[in-house]
Protein backbone atom coordinates (compact mmCIF):
# COMPACT_ATOMS: atom_id res chain seq x y z
CA UNK A 1 0.00 0.00 0.00
CA UNK A 2 1.48 3.14 -1.34
CA UNK A 3 1.91 6.35 1.61
CA UNK A 4 -0.52 8.77 0.01
CA UNK A 5 -3.31 5.61 0.38
CA UNK A 6 -2.22 5.24 3.92
CA UNK A 7 -2.24 8.75 4.79
CA UNK A 8 -5.75 9.40 2.84
CA UNK A 9 -7.07 6.44 5.25
CA UNK A 10 -5.92 8.00 8.28
CA UNK A 11 -6.80 11.34 7.43
CA UNK A 12 -10.50 9.75 6.94
CA UNK A 13 -10.41 8.13 9.79
CA UNK A 14 -9.65 11.04 11.73
CA UNK A 15 -12.22 12.89 10.05
CA UNK A 16 -14.72 10.30 10.79
CA UNK A 17 -13.93 10.19 14.55
CA UNK A 18 -14.02 14.05 14.81
CA UNK A 19 -17.70 13.57 13.65
CA UNK A 20 -18.93 10.76 15.73
CA UNK A 21 -19.66 13.62 18.82
CA UNK A 22 -22.22 15.03 16.45
CA UNK A 23 -24.69 12.73 16.41
CA UNK A 24 -27.02 11.63 19.11
CA UNK A 25 -29.74 8.71 19.11
CA UNK A 26 -33.12 10.48 18.45
CA UNK A 27 -34.67 9.63 21.48
CA UNK A 28 -31.59 9.49 23.86
CA UNK A 29 -31.46 10.78 27.55
CA UNK A 30 -29.10 13.95 26.02
CA UNK A 31 -31.56 14.92 23.24
CA UNK A 32 -35.18 14.18 25.45
CA UNK A 33 -34.34 14.73 29.19
CA UNK A 34 -36.56 12.31 31.26
CA UNK A 35 -37.85 10.59 28.66
CA UNK A 36 -35.79 7.26 29.55
CA UNK A 37 -38.16 7.86 33.31
CA UNK A 38 -40.73 8.46 31.54
CA UNK A 39 -40.70 5.22 29.18
CA UNK A 40 -39.60 3.00 32.19
CA UNK A 41 -42.22 4.31 33.95
CA UNK A 42 -44.76 2.67 32.30
CA UNK A 43 -47.48 -0.29 33.46
CA UNK A 44 -48.24 -2.36 30.76
CA UNK A 45 -52.22 -3.93 31.00
CA UNK A 46 -52.58 -7.75 30.46
CA UNK A 47 -53.59 -8.76 27.17
CA UNK A 48 -56.11 -12.06 26.70
CA UNK A 49 -54.60 -14.61 24.39
CA UNK A 50 -51.20 -16.29 23.47
CA UNK A 51 -50.40 -13.76 21.07
CA UNK A 52 -51.56 -10.72 23.80
CA UNK A 53 -48.87 -12.53 26.01
CA UNK A 54 -46.50 -12.75 23.64
CA UNK A 55 -47.32 -8.89 23.32
CA UNK A 56 -47.14 -7.85 26.60
CA UNK A 57 -43.84 -9.50 27.17
CA UNK A 58 -42.32 -8.11 24.48
CA UNK A 59 -43.96 -4.47 25.80
CA UNK A 60 -42.56 -4.43 28.79
CA UNK A 61 -38.78 -5.19 27.23
CA UNK A 62 -38.94 -2.57 24.90
CA UNK A 63 -40.67 0.00 27.08
CA UNK A 64 -38.01 0.21 30.04
CA UNK A 65 -35.08 -2.73 28.96
CA UNK A 66 -35.02 -4.32 32.17
CA UNK A 67 -38.22 -6.70 31.86
CA UNK A 68 -40.13 -5.65 34.80
CA UNK A 69 -42.61 -3.49 35.49
CA UNK A 70 -41.35 -0.10 37.04
CA UNK A 71 -42.59 0.42 40.42
CA UNK A 72 -43.63 4.29 40.83
CA UNK A 73 -45.88 4.29 36.92
CA UNK A 74 -46.75 7.45 35.84
CA UNK A 75 -48.52 5.87 32.60
CA UNK A 76 -50.51 2.66 31.75
CA UNK A 77 -50.60 1.06 28.40
CA UNK A 78 -54.22 -0.63 27.21
CA UNK A 79 -53.74 -2.62 23.95
CA UNK A 80 -56.65 -4.22 22.13
CA UNK A 81 -55.34 -6.87 19.45
CA UNK A 82 -56.85 -8.39 16.74
CA UNK A 83 -55.48 -11.22 14.21
CA UNK A 84 -56.59 -12.83 11.21
CA UNK A 85 -55.09 -15.37 8.62
CA UNK A 86 -54.68 -14.70 5.13
CA UNK A 87 -53.65 -17.63 2.90
CA UNK A 88 -53.13 -16.54 -0.41
CA UNK A 89 -51.75 -19.08 -2.44
CA UNK A 90 -53.72 -22.40 -2.64
CA UNK A 91 -51.65 -25.62 -4.39
CA UNK A 92 -54.62 -26.83 -6.92
CA UNK A 93 -53.77 -30.79 -6.48
CA UNK A 94 -54.25 -31.18 -2.46
CA UNK A 95 -56.53 -27.85 -2.50
CA UNK A 96 -54.63 -26.75 0.75
CA UNK A 97 -52.84 -23.61 1.19
CA UNK A 98 -49.18 -23.54 0.94
CA UNK A 99 -48.56 -20.34 3.06
CA UNK A 100 -50.29 -18.13 4.87
CA UNK A 101 -49.72 -14.77 6.78
CA UNK A 102 -50.95 -13.46 9.86
CA UNK A 103 -51.87 -10.19 10.42
CA UNK A 104 -52.62 -8.39 13.71
CA UNK A 105 -54.21 -4.83 14.47
CA UNK A 106 -53.43 -3.29 17.86
CA UNK A 107 -55.20 -0.53 19.03
CA UNK A 108 -53.32 0.77 22.02
CA UNK A 109 -54.00 3.69 24.38
CA UNK A 110 -51.43 5.50 27.01
CA UNK A 111 -53.09 7.47 30.07
CA UNK A 112 -51.72 9.03 32.65
CA UNK A 113 -52.30 7.04 35.76
CA UNK A 114 -52.87 9.73 38.57
CA UNK A 115 -55.73 11.47 36.04
CA UNK A 116 -56.61 9.23 33.69
CA UNK A 117 -55.56 11.54 30.93
CA UNK A 118 -55.13 10.16 27.22
CA UNK A 119 -51.64 10.86 26.53
CA UNK A 120 -51.31 8.95 23.01
CA UNK A 121 -53.65 6.62 21.29
CA UNK A 122 -53.40 4.88 18.02
CA UNK A 123 -53.35 1.90 15.87
CA UNK A 124 -50.37 -0.68 15.06
CA UNK A 125 -50.42 -2.87 11.94
CA UNK A 126 -47.82 -5.50 11.32
CA UNK A 127 -47.64 -8.96 9.47
CA UNK A 128 -45.76 -12.13 9.71
CA UNK A 129 -45.74 -14.96 6.87
CA UNK A 130 -45.20 -18.98 7.33
CA UNK A 131 -45.01 -21.78 4.48
CA UNK A 132 -48.27 -24.04 5.16
CA UNK A 133 -47.16 -27.99 4.71
CA UNK A 134 -49.25 -31.33 4.97
CA UNK A 135 -47.49 -31.72 8.43
CA UNK A 136 -50.32 -30.78 11.31
CA UNK A 137 -47.18 -30.34 13.99
CA UNK A 138 -45.09 -28.10 11.34
CA UNK A 139 -48.27 -26.15 10.50
CA UNK A 140 -48.83 -25.41 14.34
CA UNK A 141 -45.36 -24.59 15.17
CA UNK A 142 -44.87 -22.18 12.35
CA UNK A 143 -48.28 -20.34 12.89
CA UNK A 144 -47.23 -19.57 16.65
CA UNK A 145 -43.41 -18.89 15.17
CA UNK A 146 -45.65 -15.93 12.85
CA UNK A 147 -47.72 -14.75 16.06
CA UNK A 148 -44.02 -14.53 17.98
CA UNK A 149 -42.75 -12.49 15.24
CA UNK A 150 -46.12 -10.33 14.47
CA UNK A 151 -46.45 -9.26 18.24
CA UNK A 152 -42.39 -8.45 18.64
CA UNK A 153 -42.95 -6.38 14.78
CA UNK A 154 -46.37 -4.83 17.19
CA UNK A 155 -44.05 -4.14 19.78
CA UNK A 156 -41.38 -2.42 18.04
CA UNK A 157 -44.13 -0.11 16.63
CA UNK A 158 -45.82 0.38 19.70
CA UNK A 159 -42.56 1.55 21.85
CA UNK A 160 -41.06 3.74 18.78
CA UNK A 161 -44.38 5.66 18.93
CA UNK A 162 -44.84 5.70 22.75
CA UNK A 163 -41.24 7.60 22.77
CA UNK A 164 -42.15 9.63 19.95
CA UNK A 165 -45.08 10.76 22.22
CA UNK A 166 -43.30 11.18 25.38
CA UNK A 167 -40.20 12.79 23.76
CA UNK A 168 -42.84 15.47 21.70
CA UNK A 169 -44.25 16.45 25.19
CA UNK A 170 -42.99 19.01 27.25
CA UNK A 171 -41.14 18.99 30.28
Amino acid sequence: MSWSRMAAAAAALVFASGLSGCFTPLYSESAHPGLVEDMRAIEVTPIPSRIGHYLVEDLIADINGTGQTASPTKYRLAVKISTGVQTPTVNSEINVASSATVTGDADYTLTKVDGGAEVVKGTANAAAAYDRTTQRYADLRAARDAEIRLARALSQEISLRLASALAAKTP
